[in-house]
């Protein structure tokens, strides 16, 4: 089990609410969203504005693709790197000396 607060734990939440609703009661971290019927294409976009709002990540709409968004595990690996790219942005833009 992830840690509370985990990018998987923030993802399985959400996840959860919608399989409830539609009456699953369990989803595995690497099974299918989509083919599984949890979420659907309107489901991913309201994930992904879920993500922008709660991990503070922005989403291109060229990366709201199948192999991100197909599993918590590939949505937590997708958002991890994300993350990490910001980081890195981020550390790139502090020891870059001003002109």
């Amino acid at each position: 089990m992830s840690e509370p607060g985990s990018i998987k734990e923030i993802v399985r939440q959400f996840v959860m609410e919608s399989a409830q609703i539609k009456g699953v009661k369990e989803v595995g971290d690497n099974d299918s969203l989509t083919d599984n019927g949890i979420i659907d294409s309107l489901g991913i976009f309201r994930l992904v504005s879920f993500l922008e709002e709660t991990v503070g990540v922005h989403i291109g709409d060229h990366e709201i693709t199948q192999d991100n968004f197909s599993t918590i595990a590939e949505i937590e690996k997708f958002v991890n790197a994300k993350l990490a790219e910001s980081a890195k942005m981020g550390e790139k833009k502090q020891t870059t000396p001003a002109h």
